[in-house]
């Protein structure tokens, strides 16, 4: 039986239109099955606000659609909303095949950076398992690091494909990543949201809340996340303005460099530094990821 889910279309190459298929992803993943049950409209569907069963959705998902064996993340780090993510794949693809006579370019000679990783690997596993893109991913957190490197590693289908770096300095993005005869096609990056750990902590808690999860006065985060893949100093804005500043000493280096956008009123502040920096060539890529509108932010200093 198949569960409501999504409200608002994803793009057209995205695996996850409309329902999950429960007995689909039981079927892939055995152990999945105790996460399920049949809510009072008589649909199967699981506890969005355990993070443990969203954990394991996760998991069924990646295996019954990328045929990623092994997934796996250490206990209290995000697991991400797989649709939502491969949209933003999709919409990069789009992007590329704009100066690909319209064809999105495949295999591993399109080589992309993912800027903060995470324990999660998960927009490496989607390019890799989607395009045959090759990845770089970095991230500031050892533990990420290891565990990033672990799923690149036991899965057959994403060896040699998918390169994990430390980043030593917190402050920096591309510095310490980028060799100097190093190019990306593209660079992916999933900001942290949230300007500091009390505005994570409120906003997960209304989130809860809104999935029915009771009268909740302490944080369960369903989704995980340590706290420097959910806040930073400044939001989203400052860590995306950072990025942009320091992507000009690398502008020989990647052709598209790009940054999911959560907030849309954040948009006139970042093409504010646009102008700013003289960065002439920019887009806006609108998504629908499930029941939200989101949007990723693209420039590049290659006409």
């Amino acid at each position: 039986m198949k569960s409501k889910k999504n409200k608002k279309p994803f793009h057209p190459r995205n695996k996850h239109q409309g329902n999950y298929d429960f007995d689909a992803l039981k079927k892939a993943l055995p152990e999945f099955s105790q996460f399920v049950f049949t809510n009072q409209y008589g649909n199967e569907t699981i506890d969005f606000s355990d993070n443990q069963s969203v954990k394991a959705l996760n998991k069924a998902l990646l295996k019954l659609y990328y045929k990623v064996d092994f997934w796996d993340i250490p206990p209290g780090y995000l697991s991400p909303p797989i649709p939502g993510r491969v949209d933003y794949v999709h919409a990069v693809a789009d992007l590329l095949a704009e100066s690909n006579e319209g064809i999105v370019p495949t295999g591993n000679t399109i080589r992309c950076l993912d800027i903060g990783v995470g324990a999660n690997c998960i927009y490496p596993i989607l390019g890799s398992t989607e395009y045959g893109w090759s990845f770089v991913g970095s991230d500031i957190d050892p533990v990420s690091v290891k565990s990033a490197k672990a799923i690149a590693s036991f899965n057959t289908g994403l060896k040699n494909k998918i390169d994990i770096r430390h980043q030593a300095d917190s402050s920096r993005f591309f510095e310490g990543i980028i060799l100097p005869d190093e190019y990306f096609h593209a660079t992916f990056c999933n900001p942290p949201f949230y300007g500091s750990v009390e505005e994570a902590v409120g906003n997960n808690l209304k989130k809860l809340r809104n999935l029915k999860a009771g009268n909740l006065k302490s944080p369960s985060r369903n989704f995980g996340g340590k706290d420097n893949e959910l806040w930073y100093d400044g939001g989203e804005t400052s860590f995306i303005l950072g990025m942009i500043r320091e992507s000009q000493k690398f502008s020989e280096n990647c052709k598209w460099f790009t940054s999911l956008v959560s907030k849309k009123e954040n948009l006139e502040r970042i093409f504010r530094e646009f102008e700013k920096l003289k960065i002439a060539v920019t887009k806006t890529i609108e998504m629908s990821q499930g029941q939200k509108n989101s949007r990723l932010v693209a420039w590049s200093f290659v006409s």
